[in-house]
């Protein structure tokens, strides 16, 4: 299960995990939504392994269920670290030094790459193109892949890095280098989403994908 569930499905999350264990009688009433919005969204919750039912067995009348927070539920509630990417990256850019910032700059990029590229194969562009858009995806990407004849697309269809980007493009530089240095071809990002864009689009213009 990726992290990137929707900030409402965050916050259901939070809810549930302060009762700690609750029907869904208990949870229309937190929420103030209908018994059916509250089960389809357990349903899809506990089909993303986020939460858990047992059945409870009343002194009297029939059981019921209660429904918590898996370990996974957990890990992936507390797994919002965009803030503290933010404040990082403030503090990278506070080195005076430009070799420190380019080395630890450097540093960074091949830990993405390794991250990213782990499970790109060799072979043809187009392979490797596939290859590391499941490996995006499963990090929580929204990834696509186009191909107009010779010309193949990675896009991602909303910034991984929106914070970052918008008041610092040097995230964006280093994203393009990280693609470029796992694929082994050159790229041409045509379209961010900072600029203004619904997406960034990253081309590579390959004849031989056979």
């Amino acid at each position: 299960m990726d992290d990137s569930i929707v900030d409402s499905d965050r916050q259901f999350l939070a809810d549930l995990n302060q009762i700690g264990s609750a029907t869904v009688p208990q949870l229309c009433e937190q929420e103030g939504v209908t018994a059916t919005a509250i089960r389809q969204r357990l349903l899809r919750l506990q089909a993303a392994g986020l939460v858990s039912r047992q059945s409870v067995r009343a002194t009297r009348g029939r059981p019921h269920h209660e429904y918590q927070l898996t370990d996974e539920g957990q890990r992936v509630l507390g797994n919002n670290y965009a803030e503290l990417a933010s404040l990082l990256w403030d503090q990278l850019n506070l080195i005076s030094d430009e070799q420190v910032k380019k080395k630890m700059l450097a540093g960074l990029r091949d830990t993405l790459v390794k991250r990213y590229g782990a499970s790109v194969k060799e072979g043809n562009i187009a392979d490797r193109l596939r290859d590391l858009k499941h490996s995006l995806v499963d990090q929580g990407f929204n990834i696509e892949i186009e191909q107009e004849g010779a010309l193949l697309t990675l896009t991602e269809q909303n910034c991984p890095y929106h914070d970052l980007a918008s008041k610092d493009h040097t995230i964006c530089d280093l994203e393009h280098e990280v693609f470029e240095k796992i694929l082994g071809v050159s790229l041409n990002l045509s379209q961010r989403c900072v600029d203004g864009h619904n997406c960034c689009r990253f081309e590579v213009a390959e004849i031989d994908i056979k």
